[in-house]
């Protein structure tokens, strides 16, 4: 199984309604890339690849007190781009762990769902990830909407989604994306593609659209709960605004302000 599936259009995704907001920018192009060459030239020089951005601010007064209302302002307004064609596929996001040895390892994931709880997506649980996971829960997200000159970092900690939850986000999947659950042995090494197909042709046959397939045993979601949310805001000069809530003891959440 992987991760993305290009028959999962996002304006599908189960979305957590967003807050709306008189106070955040409009959305419009807000990066502007220097071209200084050609770009076989610009490729051999990465140094002197170069975006100006001239984006409005971040400023602690606009934001909202809680780390998830106020990443539901920041992903409408990603949405909204996306249909403008800026970004693709706003609900990707970087997924960073690190196994018991403290190896790190990242992968591009598809978010499913988000609440106050935090941040939903799913996968094979024999995958490395997942493996990560199972033996050390400390998880990174990243958000990289680099058209809108903005990202989003969460630290917390992964636990497995309830089997019914599991279930029900399942039957929403488009039929292919549901075999190919069955198909792959996420991470493990193959022969060849052409095994990787004649495994889900073979499911194709025992379970013809239309028919249910039955949701893998080995195959879930991880629900990341965050103790910290980073909104980052590109700003001319590289001066850029960065707001972090940081999860206190008691519930409550603290900002705090980080030198670019």
């Amino acid at each position: 199984m992987t991760d993305r599936y290009p028959d999962e259009p996002a304006a599908q995704h189960p979305v957590h309604p967003a807050a709306k907001s008189t106070t955040d920018p409009v959305i419009e192009p807000i990066v502007e890339h220097a071209a200084e060459g050609p770009a076989e030239d610009l490729s051999a020089n990465p140094a002197e690849m170069r975006a100006h951005y001239r984006a409005e601010g971040l400023d602690e007064s606009t934001l909202a007190p809680h780390p998830m209302e106020q990443f539901a302002r920041w992903f409408k307004q990603a949405a909204q781009a996306a249909i403008a064609g800026m970004i693709y596929e706003p609900n990707a996001m970087v997924v960073s762990t690190a196994d018991a040895a403290g190896r790190p390892s990242s992968r591009t994931v598809l978010m499913k769902q988000y609440d106050e709880q935090g941040f939903v997506f799913y996968t094979n649980y024999d995958s490395r990830k997942a493996q990560d996971l199972a033996a050390n829960p400390y998880v990174s997200l990243l958000f990289p909407w680099h058209p809108m000159a903005r990202q989003v970092i969460v630290t917390g900690t992964a636990r497995r989604t309830g089997r019914d939850e599991t279930a029900a986000y399942f039957r929403t999947r488009p039929h292919g994306s549901q075999l190919g659950a069955w198909a792959s042995t996420q991470s493990s090494i193959i022969c060849s593609r052409a095994e990787l197909d004649a495994t889900y042709e073979e499911l194709t046959t025992r379970y013809p659209e239309g028919t249910q397939v039955p949701v893998p045993p080995h195959w879930g979601g991880f629900r990341i709960a965050p103790s910290a949310v980073e909104f980052w805001q590109g700003r001319e000069n590289r001066l850029h605004d960065r707001l972090r809530y940081v999860a206190e003891p008691d519930g409550t959440w603290r900002v705090e302000r980080l030198s670019p």
